[in-house]
């Protein structure tokens, strides 16, 4: 069993995280990761891996580093079936009915395809809020963050008071390392909802990208108390245990996810390096073997910096396992 995959529906979609990178990017998010390096990093990591995202009304995650994530996207009054292109005779797809479409290529990762649909939907409706959200999200997965914070801005316009704009600027300003300004998005967030567990995962990201790993750690701790099940904040806030020379903690997390979800790749290639760096050699070679197949991505130092943004010590640790194993 394997943890649950993030999408486009309301609250986060990681870029895991800020899995921005960055899932979920991912996610990651979105990471972007933070996503960004690759929102679409994402799919396979929109956990909340690196930053979650929200399509608004959606789930959302960066690509970057991507996660937090899941996301549900904004709708609008009516929620029609998905209908197929329509041929020239016919007549255009109604109003919802092009939002829906919009949103299903979203959510399906065919951001080349979403991102016409989004704009003749703003056409048809500039002052709905959500599809300026939504739009903003396949802008920073198509590697746009700064297409994508201006869409954000725009929605926040119509609709001050909505939370998932915040998410999603948030998103984008990691993936561009605007630390102080994605932190002031997740804490208006928080001030207003202070268990909204994508804003405490991302928040926890960018807390890490300072080098501040205690902070991070209770981010993640609070993310996954917040949303049991939110696996991917309980493998950062295990990586962050590590960094922190909390090697039992780590270990013991670390397992406990891989007992849950077994072809969790992050869980377990945490524990390779955790296991290599005690002496472990064979058990991680064990783990590894696993991990390597399940995502290959876990072999790139850059991908894990840069996107999934683990802690230095993890990486450095891995390294090493990789040079003298191979």
């Amino acid at each position: 069993m394997s943890p649950p995959v993030g999408h486009f529906q309301k609250r986060a979609w990681s870029l895991f995280r800020s899995a921005t990178a960055p899932l979920a990017a991912a996610s990651r998010q979105l990471f972007a990761g933070v996503l960004l390096g690759s929102l679409v990093w994402l799919l396979p990591l929109l956990l909340a891996l690196e930053p979650a995202v929200a399509l608004d009304r959606v789930e959302a995650a960066p690509v970057p580093a991507f996660a937090a994530a899941a996301l549900e996207p904004s709708r609008p009054s009516a929620a029609p079936e998905l209908s197929s292109p329509n041929p020239p005779s016919e007549a255009p797809p109604s109003l919802p009915a092009l939002f829906q479409q919009a949103l299903e290529a979203s959510r399906a990762g065919r951001f080349d395809r979403a991102l016409p649909l989004w704009n003749l939907v703003l056409e048809r409706a500039p002052g709905d809020a959500a599809a300026w959200s939504n739009r903003g999200n396949v802008q920073l997965a198509l590697g746009d963050p700064l297409a994508a914070i201006a869409d954000q801005d725009h929605s926040l316009l119509l609709e001050p008071d909505n939370a998932d704009p915040h998410l999603n600027r948030g998103t984008a300003e990691e993936a561009l390392g605007r630390w102080d300004a994605a932190a002031a998005d997740y804490a208006w967030i928080l001030e207003r909802n202070p268990l909204d567990a994508s804003a405490l995962y991302n928040l926890g990201n960018v807390q890490g990208s300072r080098g501040d790993w205690q902070a991070a750690r209770d981010r993640f701790v609070a993310a996954a108390d917040a949303r049991p099940g939110f696996a991917m904040a309980r493998s950062s806030a295990a990586l962050a245990a590590f960094q922190l020379g909390d090697l039992a903690t780590a270990e013991r997390e670390l397992r406990s996810l891989i007992r849950r979800y077994p072809l969790f790749a992050d869980a377990r290639a945490g524990l390779t390096a955790l296991l290599w760096q005690r002496g472990a050699s064979g058990e991680a070679e064990s783990h590894w073997a696993a991990a390597s197949g399940l995502d290959p991505r876990y072999r790139e130092t850059a991908w894990l910096l840069g996107v999934r943004r683990w802690p230095p010590g993890p990486v450095a640790a891995l390294e090493r396992f990789l040079t003298l194993s191979s």
